[in-house]
């Protein structure tokens, strides 16, 4: 790992990782990057429109090649993966050799909750979707994607958790 401190945030759809990230950057005075905000920036296509059109097959692949390119960037930073990012193409390896992975572990009801209403039409997963349909489908992706969820480095569960107890869980992680 270089001298920079690089912090990668990954957990299901809705967990929190963008807007907990852009907390901890600024806490940290560190840039934050959404992975799904530059592939679609670098695209020119939103996220939705790049699976519908080229597969899955293929976002996967950009997705890992926009990883890797943020993780070489020379500076410290914050960085919330898709919630898939972690669980394709060895993604999750990478992002342990070359950062500190911390899994936002948030209790379903609290994701469901969140993804309700008018946010959900931002997440084309969970587009028609009511609570108890939400929570079923959050069920199967955590199946799918927990054992590597759970390969990172650092895990902070609950509804509520702070900038403060992260930063002190990377400062541990750091001396180790």
């Amino acid at each position: 790992m270089s001298e920079h401190l690089k912090v990668v945030l990954v957990g299901l759809p809705g967990s929190g990782k963008s807007t907990f990230g852009r907390q901890l950057a600024q806490s940290l005075n560190f840039p934050f990057y959404d992975l799904d905000a530059m592939i679609e920036q670098k695209n020119k296509m939103k996220i939705p429109d790049i699976f519908s059109r080229m597969g899955e097959g293929k976002f996967r692949e950009m997705e890992s090649e926009m990883l890797a390119q943020a993780l070489s960037y020379d500076r410290s930073f914050v960085l919330a993966s898709g919630g898939g990012c972690p669980c394709f193409n060895d993604n999750m390896d990478l992002i342990n050799s070359m950062a500190i992975s911390v899994y936002l572990d948030v209790p379903l009801n609290d994701i469901s909750d969140r993804l309700e209403g008018a946010r959900i039409q931002n997440r084309p997963m969970f587009q028609g979707m009511e609570g108890g349909e939400i929570i079923l489908k959050l069920k199967n992706l955590l199946a799918e994607r927990e054992e590597y969820y759970n390969m990172a480095k650092i895990k902070l569960s609950g509804s509520d958790f702070s900038t403060e107890l992260l930063i002190s869980e990377l400062i541990h992680q750091l001396r180790k």
